[in-house]
């Protein structure tokens, strides 16, 4: 079992072995900062929202690199065990020449204070070299997650549009073979690293992991950390004892049956992105989930185990009546995703069980369901209300099944019971939509925050629910 984290930088192999002021919980981007010849990257808000802070991470795949930006303002140093870190330093040619990204950025005049350029910069490289010719969407997507308070976005996106045409060629391109046969040298096995004050298991299987969850309740499990992180960065916690899941490959299968997808948990949610094209709800549900840096870390199995009551797939699984599987060194068991979360950020796991998968049962053609977000701004913001609902009609229009999932208005994502109960077996018009409208305010009792005042919420609940009959209604049309 090793004791220290090795990782790629500037094209060398570097170990880190905790054993001076570096914590495990040190995240890359101060990590970074306390190189002398890295300090591009820039902490702007240290919670993964600006962007400033953006790396991009090389990992294996095959005899190949697969390049994923990430902001290194949350993740914890041993996360990039056994990967490569590029940083905007490590983009220039030998001779000196700028990469096409930074020569487009200064042709189109994409920068003007700088701060934020960097980060930028990483962002558009990793758009580089996964995509050639990116349409609009696809830059928009790319750009998401970094905010620019100077230049605006027009010079930028001019910038991506320009440089991404060589196929993902570049001065990096010719140390690829050298970056494989690294990475390959480096050691995969377990980690247990010990400081003064902290412990830091890092379990290559699934069996190690239940292990140490079994020995170690007390300890604080990640799976992406995007959540974890902030009580580090923000909260300034010392974290004493994590269960790390990263290295751990069976909790990151993804696995389409006939019947149902079953997910890992500690699949990362772009992973999953790819898998979610026959389910249009959680397929929007991702759309609008944070950024790719963000979506690149987070997985499934951390936004559930959350059980945050503004957790945006929460509500877009329960309609499809998603259950989770939780293991322990001695029992396995599937709960009901609805049944799972019984309070504020409060769930049925045991303390020795882990969230191992998600399965989401393929819903039947009759089913329709759609998934709603209200918020400040469309991309990379926190909901304010989010809704998912699930239709099912019989040959006279009537409901014969209803789900009315809500996050943001109670203290856990749940069901509106009441409304529910009242739309059973009524004809689908707005009449009835109408009707069953304030029952919704029977099962709710929403709060006044920064985001809205519980009077908001209140109608917004009540409207998305019309919303979804105007886009479904055998009225209009055949539903969508």
């Amino acid at each position: 079992m090793r004791s220290s984290v090795s990782f790629i930088l500037d094209n060398k192999v570097i170990s880190e072995d905790f054993k001076d002021a570096v914590l495990p919980t040190t995240t890359v981007l101060n990590y970074l900062r306390s190189l002398p010849v890295h300090k591009g990257v820039k902490e702007g808000c240290a919670e993964g929202d600006c962007g400033a802070c953006t790396v991009v991470l090389g990992e294996l795949a095959g005899d190949k690199i697969k390049y994923t930006a990430v902001n290194s303002c949350l993740v914890f140093l041993p996360m990039i065990h056994g990967k490569q870190l590029v940083t905007v330093e490590n983009l220039k040619s030998a001779d000196g020449a700028l990469h096409p990204v930074q020569q487009a950025m200064v042709e189109t005049g994409g920068s003007q204070c700088g701060f934020c350029t960097p980060g930028f910069i990483m962002s558009m490289f990793a758009l580089y070299k996964n995509h050639n010719q990116p349409n609009r969407e696809t830059i928009d997507d790319a750009l998401t997650g970094n905010l620019c308070r100077c230049t605006g976005y027009r010079p930028i996106v001019e910038a991506s549009a320009k440089s991404c045409v060589h196929c993902g060629l570049d001065s990096l391109t010719s140390w690829e073979p050298n970056v494989v046969q690294h990475l390959r040298s480096i050691e995969r096995s377990a980690a247990l690293i010990e400081t003064k004050h902290q412990t830091y298991f890092q379990p290559r299987t699934l069996l190690e992991a239940l292990t140490l969850k079994h020995q170690h309740t007390d300890a604080v499990v990640i799976c992406g950390a995007t959540d974890v992180a902030l009580r580090v960065t923000k909260k300034h916690e010392l974290l004493k004892k994590i269960i790390d899941l990263s290295l751990v490959d069976e909790l990151q299968q993804i696995q389409d049956d006939p019947d149902c997808l079953r997910i890992g948990s500690a699949a990362t949610l772009s992973s999953i992105e790819g898998s979610i094209v026959n389910f249009p709800a959680l397929r929007d549900t991702f759309r609008v989930f944070g950024s790719v840096q963000i979506r690149n870390l987070a997985t499934l199995g951390g936004n559930i185990g959350s059980a945050s009551p503004i957790g945006d797939t929460l509500s877009a699984l329960i309609p499809y009546g998603a259950k989770v599987v939780l293991q322990s060194v001695a029992d396995k068991r599937e709960v009901l995703l609805e049944n799972f979360i019984t309070g504020y950020r409060k769930t049925v796991r045991a303390d020795d069980e882990l969230i191992v998968e998600i399965i989401v049962p393929r819903p039947s053609p009759e089913s329709i369901i759609k998934w709603y977000k209200v918020s400040k701004r469309k991309d990379l913001d926190i909901s304010t209300i989010s809704a998912g609902f699930r239709l099912e009609l019989d040959s006279t229009n009537k409901i014969s099944s209803v789900t009315l999932a809500y996050g943001g208005m109670a203290e856990q994502v749940k069901r509106a019971r009441s409304a529910e109960d009242f739309l059973q077996g009524k004809l689908w018009s707005r009449e009835t939509v109408e009707q069953a409208m304030p029952f919704i305010d029977k099962d709710f009792t929403p709060i006044s925050d920064a985001r809205a005042g519980k009077e908001f919420r209140q109608v917004a609940a009540r409207n998305l629910l019309l919303k979804f009959w105007s886009e479904t209604s055998p009225e209009k049309g055949k539903p969508r």
